[in-house]
């Protein structure tokens, strides 16, 4: 394969991660997510579960993202159904359009879920349709933090990527979709589709 095609091929999928990212985000904006009591702080009735926030941080970037992780490129894309430069690229733009991703310190000066954690659980849920608690199993994000988390990545990819995704494709993209498809011995791919 030349290389012009192996990276217009990485483009495409890249365009096509992102698209799939921002639809699943539409679809579950779209649907209501379970209340969850408000709390402010802690509960008389109510015991703390410590959670090692900084042990499972520091498993999840040793896992994926150090430049000696635990799994490779394809190991990501497998896990979490997209390449990892299009994780840090949504973490990097999500960061930045809502300050909920930025880690924080919490009422007692411990540092809450980085944004790591934070668009991974989101991820996650959205990739393999985990439930809340078995977030909570493996990343040690309560419940009701999970469905937060969920709720504001979803509402922050509509609002940062329905412009370019969530809309109808133009002549640039039906060229673009026509030639790849010939390329691959579908002709007339577009002309079948009603």
């Amino acid at each position: 394969m030349r290389r012009e095609d192996k990276e217009s091929d990485e483009d495409d999928e890249a365009w096509h991660n992102t698209q799939y990212v921002a639809a699943m985000a539409t679809t579950m904006v779209c649907q209501p997510i379970e209340e969850q009591p408000q709390w402010d702080g802690s509960v008389a009735c109510c015991s703390y579960n410590p959670r090692n926030r900084a042990m499972t941080h520091a498993n999840l970037i040793n896992n994926y993202v150090n430049p000696n992780s635990v799994y490779i490129e394809d190991d990501f894309r497998h896990h979490f159904q997209i390449r990892h430069h299009i994780f840090e690229c949504l973490l990097h733009h999500v960061c930045q359009v809502n300050p909920y991703f930025q880690q924080r310190l919490d009422k007692v000066s411990r540092h809450g879920f980085s944004p790591h954690k934070k668009v991974t659980v989101a991820l996650r849920m959205m990739a393999y349709g985990s439930s809340a608690d078995s977030i909570d199993e493996t990343y040690g994000m309560f419940k009701s933090t999970c469905l937060d988390t969920f709720s504001e990545f979803c509402n922050t990819i509509v609002q940062l990527y329905k412009e370019e995704y969530l809309r109808e494709p133009n002549e640039e993209d039906m060229d673009r979709l026509i030639c790849k498809a010939e390329d691959h011995g579908f002709l007339g791919m577009i002309g079948s589709l009603n």
